[in-house]
C-alpha cells in the first residue's frame, strides 16, 4: 500500500484499482481486529479510510478526463 499522494497520483487506472482492493483487504482486517481488541493504534483505521477516499477521487478525475 502507498500512502504518499504523489505516488498514488502517478498511478494508472488499473494500478489505482489494484492499490483500492488492497486498501479495502487492509480496512476489513484492522475493523476485525478492533472488534477483537486487538488493535493497538486505532488511528490506522481513519488513515487507510482517508486513503481509499484519495485513490476512489483519484480514479473518478482519470476517469472524467476521458
Amino acid at each position: 500500500m502507498k500512502s504518499n499522494l504523489k505516488e498514488i497520483k502517478t498511478m494508472d487506472e488499473a494500478e489505482l484499482q489494484k492499490e483500492l482492493e488492497e486498501l479495502l483487504k487492509a480496512q476489513f482486517s484492522l475493523r476485525m481486529q478492533k472488534s477483537h481488541q486487538q488493535l493497538q493504534n486505532t488511528a490506522q483505521i481513519r488513515t487507510t479510510r482517508r486513503n481509499i477516499a484519495r485513490v476512489r477521487t483519484l480514479l473518478a478525475q482519470k476517469k472524467a478526463a476521458k
